[in-house]
């Protein structure tokens, strides 16, 4: 085993208030890939930041070393950090559209690195650039060059980010949850990279990640993490076949827990609440359609799932079927009547449709308390007095487990708690038909098991039918009973979840499928990496 770039030491972080990690220890070698999980709050982000010395304001490290190459970083300037992060340490972070500048190009922000650490021209500044733009597998590199973050993909933007991060050769690369919003493709595309660029420059891995399947497929070692305490560490294959402590147990448990999908209602089929025929949508200045020509039937009680890529189209077949984005053609109809974009005649077929966005954080109105929150719906009921709207805002907030947060603010709920708030505000008016726009993608594993349950109960006590919009197939069998594959915005392949994710017909659900990263103890921790011709 080569000697580690990484080594941290009884590491301690805390605000003026309390600690946050309690002495955490781990060490990652040269040209190893090693993981921290944990559930959301259990400090793996703040180990990660801490390693980079980029904590929040009001985080201090206390006490313990992190040694990178040898250094103790803890004891470094600020000035010696500057110099260190890149060559030495670079960090991919979570959602790339934040770490990269919106108001300037692709190509300004890669020179930055280089122009910063490196004695290098214009001319050779670009051509580095261009380098590593067609070895991440970008199409077009100079127009990449030219163009801004908000012209791609979110699979593209995490590309260009890892470019950046690799242009420079670190020592150590510190990955913080570098797919979470990203299709199960895009997924192991980004990490194929990862794994590919490491081998060649000899870069140590550190993977900071709640999905244990992606664990299972790339990484050698893992540290697992609870409330900043160190609860297991050791091999991958090792801790994934027989885990240790209860809590590694009951991660690798949620991640196995795939379960069947639901069945269908008993006797006949049920019938149809929501049809949608030959729908296309355009966004201006596009040529292609973003959906073209989809039709999709869903009945009363019934879930179904839209699954696709990103760019797939899946999200805004959700949104047009609920009458928010404007149709080029086709309609959609609701209980045999049309959903249209305004116009008296729909809206009593509107407000019996209701949406649980991807990001509660940003739907949920950061000035308002939660109780106002899940509350405002019900001022379109009008029959109903306000004691009896306050005894349903009690009932619904009771039902997601939230009571007696009402007085609370969203910045003060953890991920999945706020998830629970965006889910009550949707069912608060008892609606007939509820779409859920990737409603756990952003959740570790036990979190999302428990938002899935709370859908299938609640979805048992009211009745609802749901549109479940996902790129997660695990969580798409626990929860549908019917599956629609979109590619390119047409639909690809349609069936029972089962029958279509067990013997998928079409290549382009073949290839979600085969890319679903799933926990597999024979085959764990096969991508080892090389440095000098040896495995890690």
């Amino acid at each position: 085993m080569s000697a580690p770039v990484l080594e941290i030491s009884g590491l301690r972080v805390a605000t003026s208030h309390a600690e946050v990690l309690h002495g955490i220890d781990l060490s990652v070698a040269a040209g190893q890939l090693s993981a921290l999980v944990g559930e959301s709050g259990s400090g793996k982000t703040m180990a990660a930041r801490a390693v980079m010395r980029l904590l929040p304001g009001g985080l201090r490290i206390t006490g313990g070393s992190i040694r990178l190459n040898g250094e103790d970083i803890t004891l470094a300037s600020e000035r010696r950090m500057r110099a260190l992060r890149g060559p030495g340490a670079g960090m991919v972070f979570q959602e790339p559209m934040v770490s990269l500048n919106p108001a300037i190009t692709i190509g300004s922000q890669m020179a930055e690195g280089l122009a910063q650490h490196r004695r290098l021209s214009r001319a050779e500044i670009k051509a580095l650039s261009l380098a590593m733009l067609e070895r991440v597998h970008i199409a077009d590199p100079e127009a990449c060059l030219r163009a801004f973050p908000h012209q791609f993909s979110g699979g593209m933007r995490q590309r260009i980010l890892l470019a950046s991060v690799m242009l420079l050769k670190p020592r150590l690369l510190v990955a913080d949850e570098p797919t979470t919003a990203l299709d199960t493709l895009a997924q192991r595309e980004v990490l194929d990279l990862m794994v590919e660029l490491a081998r060649e420059n000899g870069t140590a891995v550190l993977l900071i990640t709640h999905n244990l399947g992606l664990v299972s497929r790339y990484t050698q070692e893992m540290t697992v993490l609870k409330a900043g305490d160190v609860v297991e560490r050791g091999s991958t294959a090792r801790i994934i076949e027989k885990a240790g402590h209860p809590y590694t147990q009951e991660l690798v448990a949620a991640a196995r827990r795939s379960g069947g999908a639901p069945s269908a209602p008993a006797g006949k089929s049920p019938r149809e609440l929501v049809r949608a025929e030959a729908v296309a949508v355009t966004f201006p200045g596009r040529s292609t359609h973003a959906v073209n020509g989809v039709d999709l039937s869903i009945g009363e009680g019934e879930t179904v799932a839209l699954v696709g890529g990103s760019g797939s189209g899946k999200t805004t077949m959700g949104r047009a079927i609920l009458g928010l984005l404007p149709l080029a053609s086709g309609k959609v109809t609701f209980r045999g009547r049309a959903i249209t974009l305004g116009g008296a005649a729909d809206r009593d077929a509107r407000l019996a449709c209701q949406m649980v966005f991807q990001d509660p954080y940003s739907s949920l109105d950061p000035r308002q308390r939660i109780g106002a929150i899940v509350r405002e719906p019900l001022r379109h009921v009008g029959d109903m007095t306000s004691v009896e709207k306050d005894a349903r805002l009690a009932e619904t907030m009771a039902d997601v487990g939230l009571s007696g947060m009402e007085r609370r603010f969203p910045h003060e709920l953890s991920g999945g708690q706020r998830q629970r708030i965006a889910i009550a505000r949707a069912i608060v008016r008892r609606p007939a038909f509820v779409v859920a726009d990737e409603p756990v993608s952003a959740l570790d594993m036990t979190i999302q098991a428990q938002v899935l349950a709370l859908l299938l109960s609640l979805q048992a006590r009211y009745g609802f039918a749901c549109l479940f919009i996902s790129h997660d197939l695990s969580a798409v069998r626990r929860i549908a009973q019917r599956i629609v594959v979109m590619e390119n915005g047409s639909v690809v392949e349609e069936g029972l979840t089962a029958a279509v994710l067990d013997r998928p017909s079409h290549p382009y659900t073949r290839r979600l499928v085969e890319a679903a990263p799933v926990i597999n103890p024979a085959s764990v921790s096969i991508k080892a990496l090389e440095v000098d011709g040896q495995l890690a």
